[in-house]
Protein backbone atom coordinates (compact mmCIF):
# COMPACT_ATOMS: atom_id res chain seq x y z
CA UNK A 1 0.00 0.00 0.00
CA UNK A 2 0.98 3.25 -1.18
CA UNK A 3 2.23 6.03 2.14
CA UNK A 4 0.09 9.01 1.16
CA UNK A 5 -2.99 6.17 1.40
CA UNK A 6 -1.87 5.07 4.33
CA UNK A 7 -1.42 8.42 5.79
CA UNK A 8 -5.30 9.28 4.28
CA UNK A 9 -6.48 5.93 5.98
CA UNK A 10 -5.01 7.43 9.19
CA UNK A 11 -6.31 10.56 9.04
CA UNK A 12 -9.54 9.52 8.54
CA UNK A 13 -10.13 7.42 11.00
CA UNK A 14 -8.75 9.06 13.41
CA UNK A 15 -10.98 11.97 12.40
CA UNK A 16 -14.24 9.82 12.39
CA UNK A 17 -13.15 8.73 16.01
CA UNK A 18 -13.26 12.06 17.66
CA UNK A 19 -15.35 13.94 16.14
CA UNK A 20 -18.02 10.65 15.39
CA UNK A 21 -18.93 11.70 11.97
CA UNK A 22 -20.60 9.41 9.34
CA UNK A 23 -18.72 8.40 6.48
CA UNK A 24 -20.50 11.49 3.99
CA UNK A 25 -19.44 14.17 6.41
CA UNK A 26 -16.34 12.63 6.33
CA UNK A 27 -15.84 12.40 2.85
CA UNK A 28 -16.93 15.98 2.65
CA UNK A 29 -14.11 16.97 4.76
CA UNK A 30 -11.32 15.15 3.06
CA UNK A 31 -12.62 15.93 -0.99
CA UNK A 32 -12.84 11.85 -1.21
CA UNK A 33 -15.55 9.76 -2.27
CA UNK A 34 -18.09 7.88 0.01
CA UNK A 35 -17.04 5.06 -1.48
CA UNK A 36 -13.31 5.75 -0.67
CA UNK A 37 -13.94 6.87 3.32
CA UNK A 38 -16.14 3.44 3.49
CA UNK A 39 -13.41 1.17 1.61
CA UNK A 40 -10.63 2.80 3.61
CA UNK A 41 -12.19 2.30 6.67
CA UNK A 42 -13.19 -1.50 5.94
CA UNK A 43 -10.94 -2.93 4.29
CA UNK A 44 -7.46 -1.05 3.63
CA UNK A 45 -7.57 0.19 7.72
CA UNK A 46 -7.53 -3.66 9.71
CA UNK A 47 -4.35 -4.31 7.39
CA UNK A 48 -2.68 -1.05 9.06
CA UNK A 49 -4.02 -1.56 12.33
CA UNK A 50 -6.61 -3.93 13.73
CA UNK A 51 -7.72 -1.88 17.82
CA UNK A 52 -8.45 1.33 15.20
CA UNK A 53 -10.16 -0.60 12.89
CA UNK A 54 -12.31 -2.06 15.55
CA UNK A 55 -13.06 1.85 17.19
CA UNK A 56 -13.77 3.06 13.88
CA UNK A 57 -16.30 0.10 13.00
CA UNK A 58 -17.85 0.80 16.69
CA UNK A 59 -19.04 4.44 15.55
CA UNK A 60 -19.79 3.33 11.82
CA UNK A 61 -22.17 0.89 13.59
CA UNK A 62 -23.50 3.07 15.87
CA UNK A 63 -24.41 5.71 13.15
CA UNK A 64 -25.62 3.62 10.98
CA UNK A 65 -27.96 2.66 13.70
CA UNK A 66 -29.02 6.09 14.60
CA UNK A 67 -29.39 7.07 10.29
CA UNK A 68 -33.16 6.46 10.77
CA UNK A 69 -33.41 8.92 13.35
CA UNK A 70 -31.33 11.56 11.44
CA UNK A 71 -33.50 11.37 8.72
CA UNK A 72 -36.83 11.99 10.48
CA UNK A 73 -35.10 15.23 12.21
CA UNK A 74 -33.98 16.68 8.58
CA UNK A 75 -37.66 16.04 7.09
CA UNK A 76 -39.40 17.57 10.22
CA UNK A 77 -36.97 20.23 9.95
CA UNK A 78 -37.90 20.73 6.02
CA UNK A 79 -41.61 20.91 6.81
CA UNK A 80 -41.38 23.30 9.71
CA UNK A 81 -39.13 25.72 7.63
CA UNK A 82 -42.30 25.54 4.52
CA UNK A 83 -44.60 26.03 7.07
CA UNK A 84 -43.59 29.10 9.03
CA UNK A 85 -42.59 30.69 5.25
Amino acid sequence: MQEYIIKRVLEISNYILESSSTVRQTAAVFGVSKSTVHKDVTERLPEINEELAERVRHVLELNKAERHIRGGEATRKKYKDIQVS
